[in-house]
């Protein structure tokens, strides 16, 4: 029973920090640790200790000359990503949508998390086949034709693919960094970045870059589906290759990207 009653005051914890962010995003812009404790019914030794621990994580800030806590910059970053995602998603979903109609396959819209690529959006294979939602699940960089075309375009990307272990999950997984290297200047020259059967047998993908309007690379859109449709004569279909390009151009310009 310890186990338990330590894991309840943590959860405690994470409540009053919690309602310490909520009241440093209401009313006033900073407050002192008086005012936070009193507000939340709390003994300033308590506040302190989780005002410090938020101050540490970024999430809280405290101004020198005052005293005073505020919000961090960290919070505001986290707040940017899950807008900057959420905007991505809904730009892309029309688009999305009319290329998983038009090549009959399985679209994936994927953005870099930690060392992978997060699936953010997912529209299924318009058949009646049985398949499962994959927002939410991660894929790896080096492999995937998402992670690919992500590792070839941001830099931040790149550098975790890079120091990543690069597992091979097939005998065609591309492992070794030189001959990585070489797949993302290639990915770069065509604009384009595939998997065929390097992450899992039978499975063939393609996917191309979205920019927003800084130019800067904020994710990547794929088409997935069997290896004999995606690919004929051993070769990505160019009919897909030019419609998943044709898309993420078209979410990048809504995004204000010029030139795509």
């Amino acid at each position: 029973m310890e186990g338990y009653g330590a894991m309840a005051k943590n959860i405690q914890s994470l409540e009053r920090a919690a309602a310490m962010l909520r009241l440093l995003a209401g009313g006033e812009r900073r407050l002192g640790l008086s005012d936070i404790a009193s507000s939340l019914g709390l003994a300033k030794g308590t506040a302190h200790g989780i005002l410090r621990t938020l101050q540490h994580e970024g999430f809280v800030e405290q101004d020198t000359a005052s005293g005073r806590y505020q919000l961090g910059a960290e919070l505001l970053r986290l707040g940017n990503s899950y807008l900057d995602v959420h905007e991505l998603r809904a730009r892309a979903l029309v688009w999305t949508d009319d290329l998983a109609r038009s090549s009959g396959e399985s679209v994936h819209l994927g953005v870099l998390h930690q060392q992978g690529v997060l699936i953010v959006h997912h529209v299924f294979r318009p058949d009646d086949s049985r398949q499962v939602l994959e927002v939410g699940a991660m894929q790896p960089l080096h492999s995937t034709a998402l992670g690919k075309v992500l590792a070839a375009y941001d830099p931040v990307a790149h550098t975790e693919a890079m120091e990543a272990e690069r597992q091979p999950f097939t005998p065609r997984t591309v492992t070794g960094a030189e001959e990585f290297e070489g797949v993302l200047d290639l990915v770069r020259a065509r604009g384009w970045g595939s998997d065929v059967e390097e992450t899992w047998e039978g499975v063939a993908a393609v996917a191309a870059p979205i920019h927003d309007r800084r130019r800067m690379p904020v994710g990547a859109i794929a088409i997935t589906g069997a290896v004999e449709r995606v690919c004929k004569d051993g070769e990505l279909r160019p009919e897909l290759v030019a419609a998943v390009r044709d898309c993420a151009r078209a979410v990048s310009r809504d995004l204000g990207a010029r030139r795509f």
